[in-house]
């Protein structure tokens, strides 16, 4: 089941906030973890039970290190012994999560690339059932491994019943495409949400998931047929303006469809009380490709930060230990969103402009103290076409396609006119470029009005609640008759 699907809009989301609302306080998390199975139940039902025994083991495992005093035991003569059943709790916890990550998303990808080993040896190849990939067990795992690290840390208490542990790791908004919310940001909230349900949060929680759904449905689908024709093509066919245009359509795609769904989940997550962290913040008007990451899928990258950056050593071990871990990163980011090569080459990719970024722009200190870095008036869109080349090879299916279509971009094939281009498509196209960029605006006092508007950070007033009603209420009926025609797409995030 998916946000932009008529089954979810008009009946699974309309009678869960109908039970959800109508219920007392002590009876809401049950209700809204009986609806998310559901709901994670009607897209994946044969790993709902794998979910759930995965579940059921870690909420055991991370008990223990939760009941084992951080500084260390007392033995039976009083003395002090060392924190080593803590660390193998959380070893066991960090083991089955990534277990489960390993064998479901990359056991295929390690057998195919085995196998065409052996035929270069001539030997014979290993048979192989193929294993499906379970719905957004890349976002669930980082949640659980989220917890369990937490706990050991001391950063967050852990839950005192199974059932709040399984609602924050299945939480339907969330479940299947993130925001990737980290246990610590959350941990009082799955107990007591009071101070967030209000009306003000409930309304514009639902503006903010109409918002996200405009997103996906009148921009990203739009485009998203535009990148597939193009995409379907052979590379060594594909004239320089089609080149740019297709991957520029899909530049935009891959955008209004993740930020899109990240809208939707926090807009529901809104109305029923709960605060996820903010997924993207105008990415393309980045002034170098450390600053996309800033911006660009927020909490992986915070994840990817404070559990593994961090403690590989960070940039405190030198400046080569720096660009180590800066490369491990990456290609570890680059692995998470897929089984493929292609995938693994664009997380190096990103990984080596980071490095060169931090190379030659470095920090200068300035006299007020801060630091600053050196960013020329071509920045922005220098920083878009490297996010653009990179998309090049997250599109493709191997990465000799991405580098016959990057040639086909400067000129490989000839100039010859654009294909496929439609009047929707060029309209779509222009919206799409004016949001992406409206961040560029010189004053920052419009900046911090559209970051707010964007977001729906501000108190409702009657006239504001108004005309922002009268706003998504045309953007849903737009939305919902896409829908009901049948334009769907699923959401690019899901396959990961």
């Amino acid at each position: 089941m998916v946000f932009s699907s008529s089954i979810f809009l008009f009946y699974f989301l309309p009678v869960f906030l109908a039970v959800y609302l109508l219920v007392g306080r002590r009876l809401k998390n049950a209700v809204a973890l009986f609806f998310s199975l559901l709901f994670y139940g009607f897209g994946s039902p044969r790993f709902l039970l794998i979910l759930l025994l995965s579940i059921l083991i870690d909420y055991f495992l991370v008990r223990e290190v939760g009941k084992r005093n951080p500084e260390g035991l007392t033995d039976r003569m009083g003395g002090k012994t060392e924190n080593g059943e803590r660390k193998t709790f959380l070893v066991l916890s960090i083991l089955l999560n990534i277990g489960l990550l390993a064998y479901f998303k990359y056991a295929n990808f390690f057998i195919e690339n085995f196998n065409a080993l052996l035929g270069v040896f001539g030997a014979h190849s290993i048979h192989w059932t193929k294993v499906v990939l379970p719905i957004g067990i890349s976002f669930f795992t980082f949640q659980k491994m989220s917890y369990s690290i937490d706990v050991y840390r001391g950063t967050a208490k852990p839950l005192n019943n199974i059932a709040d542990y399984a609602l924050y790791i299945m939480l339907f908004p969330q479940l299947i495409a993130g925001p990737i919310v980290r246990y610590n940001e959350i941990a009082d909230q799955i107990t007591d949400r009071s101070a967030n349900e209000t009306t003000d949060n409930r309304i514009l929680g639902f503006y903010r998931f109409v918002l996200g759904l405009s997103k996906k449905m009148l921009i990203a689908n739009i485009l998203a047929e535009y990148a597939d024709q193009v995409f379907a093509l052979p590379a060594q066919q594909i004239g320089t303006s089609t080149a740019w245009l297709g991957i520029l359509a899909y530049t935009f795609q891959i955008y209004f469809d993740f930020a899109g769904y990240s809208d939707m989940a926090i807009g529901i997550g809104r109305m029923i009380g709960f605060k996820f962290p903010e997924n993207f913040n105008n990415p393309y008007i980045s002034r170098s490709v450390t600053e996309f990451w800033k911006r660009w899928h927020i909490t992986l990258g915070r994840w990817m930060m404070d559990y593994l950056y961090i403690p590989l050593g960070g940039n405190r071990k030198g400046i080569r230990r720096t660009y180590l871990n800066l490369w491990i990163v990456f290609f570890l980011s680059g692995l998470w969103h897929g089984a493929a090569w292609t995938f693994v080459a664009w997380g190096a990719y990103h990984g080596l402009f980071i490095c060169l970024d931090k190379l030659l722009n470095g920090k200068r200190r300035t006299e007020s103290g801060k630091f600053s870095t050196f960013r020329s008036p071509f920045s922005v869109p220098l920083t878009f076409v490297i996010v653009m080349i990179g998309w090049v090879l997250f599109r493709s299916d191997t990465i000799g396609y991405a580098v016959h279509y990057v040639g086909a971009m400067f000129g490989a094939n000839g100039s010859t006119p654009a294909l496929f281009v439609n009047s929707q498509f060029v309209f779509t196209l222009i919206i799409a470029a004016i949001f992406s960029f409206i961040g560029l605006v010189p004053s920052a006092t419009l900046r911090s009005k559209l970051d707010k508007l964007s977001t729906l950070n501000f108190k409702l007033s009657t006239p504001r609640c108004l005309l922002l009603g009268l706003l998504m209420l045309v953007l849903l009926l737009l939305s919902a008759s896409f829908i009901l025609k049948g334009s769907f797409n699923p959401f690019i995030y899901f396959r990961f």
